[in-house]
């Protein structure tokens, strides 16, 4: 297993998506073409590769000064536990450095993980969102 990380976006493909996403069964893996623009449009993004495999990804979207909002972040299973998500948030964070604010939403299986990083839930906050499905 030879893992290497990318900071550009040319060898992703709508079928590497498609696998990554739905590796975690994430529904928004049923909608490869959507997903590649939604990537393309994202302000950076990490992948994480096992030769011409794509088994990670993080995306960022920002406002360019202050804010960093990090909405996908996810690693094929068969990889999960070794050092591949903490590497990719690693160099993200290293990325936003100096940014007042970086933020994200964790499933609560995921918390503990986010925590060793340094995130937080902040008191008075509710996660809130509206989902249309395609």
């Amino acid at each position: 297993m030879d893992i290497y990380y990318k900071t550009d976006i040319e060898n992703i493909t709508h079928e590497g998506l498609h696998e990554l996403f739905l590796s975690v069964e994430w529904e928004s893996g049923k909608f490869p073409s959507e997903l590649l623009k939604a990537i393309k449009g994202s302000h950076s993004v990490i992948t994480a590769w096992d030769g011409d495999k794509l088994i990670g990804l993080i995306n960022a979207l920002s406002d360019g000064a202050l804010t960093a909002y990090f909405h996908y972040m996810l690693v094929n299973p068969s990889y999960q536990g070794k050092g591949v998500g903490k590497e990719m948030m690693d160099m993200m964070l290293n990325r936003y450095k100096g940014y007042q604010t970086k933020v994200l939403m964790a499933y609560p299986n995921v918390v503990e993980f986010y925590e060793k990083l340094g995130f937080k839930s902040e008191e008075g906050t509710t996660p809130m969102f509206i989902s249309e499905l395609i």
